[in-house]
């Protein structure tokens, strides 16, 4: 087996469309006394009748998260490190049609930056760009990494796909984890989204985790944009995916993030609205289906949501975060990739975390440990 295309070929969109419109609640109650979760219960968790279970399934994943992870919420934030993108994304306000201005921090620029994140004591950086090769490309992610590697504890990034040597490069240099979205597993509507680009190749970007676990990245971050297509069918092969990569490539480590479609320049309207209740819902699936898998929540949702949340599945929190390169202190007016909707500080949510019962964790001890 070359990668994950050669399941993915196996299925179709609107075959599991139909099979999660066919699910009992009989089926979900089996699947949920079921002592080993498979695909198959994944999918029973996310159908719509599963709804009627919310409640015993919030109980389920709170008691597995606690045993799982104890009592702990990382948390991290973004450094945004150039808003220039060579590609048309109809949901990003990156993308190559917003005629606005476009910035790529300097390495003096990246120090500032990094330094305002230790002043709120950050030491798990996740580093964000969009999608421009030539001038933000492997040579500028290894100077970037270089530099701040001696201030944090963990560096994750989050920028284009690259090839397996280039993230060969990225593992000998010290990065932690790669995130990298599918967006949406429609392969039919998918250039729609993506008409220009390199980014409208859905094959490359659908190979990229294997790249990334060939490399030996110790962790993968998966997800989906939620409101591009149906949820439901999106993240039930966004699950399909991971399962394949751990099963692959059983060394590493594996979150998923739930990105939903936030108001940017120049983007569409949600194609699929997604309520609180079916976030909690996917939430829930993915926690009972996969004890192992991390699951973090970002300042896209709402104070409330994500207030709730900590008691019920979340490992990882971004806080404070600022989607524009230079955000924290550089240049603070530079296009932003997506509102925020949580604006709280980083030690405002620390304090909620604690008035939860829960520990703030900000060092992940786990990349000391295991030699990264």
């Amino acid at each position: 087996m070359n990668s994950f295309k050669d399941i993915f070929e196996n299925y179709h969109w609107d075959d599991i469309k139909a099979k999660l419109e066919k699910v009992t609640l009989s089926d979900v109650e089996n699947s949920l006394e079921k002592s080993t979760k498979t695909i198959e219960d994944f999918l029973n968790f996310l159908s719509p009748v599963a709804a009627q279970k919310l409640e015993v399934m919030a109980k389920m994943t709170q008691q597995l998260t606690q045993k799982r992870f104890g009592k702990t919420i990382q948390l991290y934030a973004p450094l945004y490190l150039s808003n220039e993108c060579q590609n048309i994304c109809t949901y990003c306000g990156f993308s190559l049609d917003n005629s606005l201005k476009r910035k790529t921090l300097s390495s003096t620029e990246l120090i500032i930056e990094a330094m305002a994140l230790k002043a709120m004591e950050v030491n798990h950086v996740l580093l964000v760009s969009g999608e421009a090769n030539k001038t933000v490309g492997i040579d500028y992610f290894l100077t970037a990494v270089r530099l701040l590697k001696p201030h944090f504890a963990n560096i994750s990034i989050e920028v284009q796909p690259l090839s397996e040597e280039e993230y060969q490069q990225l593992h000998d240099e010290g990065v932690n984890a790669v995130l990298v979205y599918q967006e949406t597993y429609h392969q039919e509507v998918y250039k729609e989204y993506h008409p220009k680009g390199k980014k409208s190749n859905f094959n490359f970007r659908l190979e990229t985790p294997d790249r990334i676990g060939k490399a030996g990245i110790h962790k993968m971050g998966l997800g989906v944009l939620l409101g591009l297509e149906d949820w439901r069918v999106d993240s039930f092969f966004n699950a399909l995916h991971i399962d394949y990569l751990q099963k692959q490539y059983w060394k590493s480590k594996f979150s998923v993030s739930f990105p939903r479609l936030r108001p940017a320049e120049g983007i569409i309207e949600p194609n699929f609205i997604m309520e609180d209740k079916d976030l909690l819902q996917l939430i829930c699936a993915y926690r009972i289906w996969n004890e192992e898998l991390e699951i973090s929540i970002s300042t896209r949702e709402n104070e409330k949501f994500r207030n709730n949340i900590i008691s019920l599945g979340a490992t990882a929190m971004s806080a404070g975060s600022k989607t524009n390169p230079g955000g924290y202190v550089v240049d603070q007016e530079s296009l932003e990739q997506f509102e925020t909707s949580d604006e709280r500080s980083m030690n405002e949510i620390r304090s909620i975390i604690k008035q939860a019962g829960y520990d703030p964790v900000m060092k992940d001890w786990d990349a000391v440990y295991s030699g990264i």
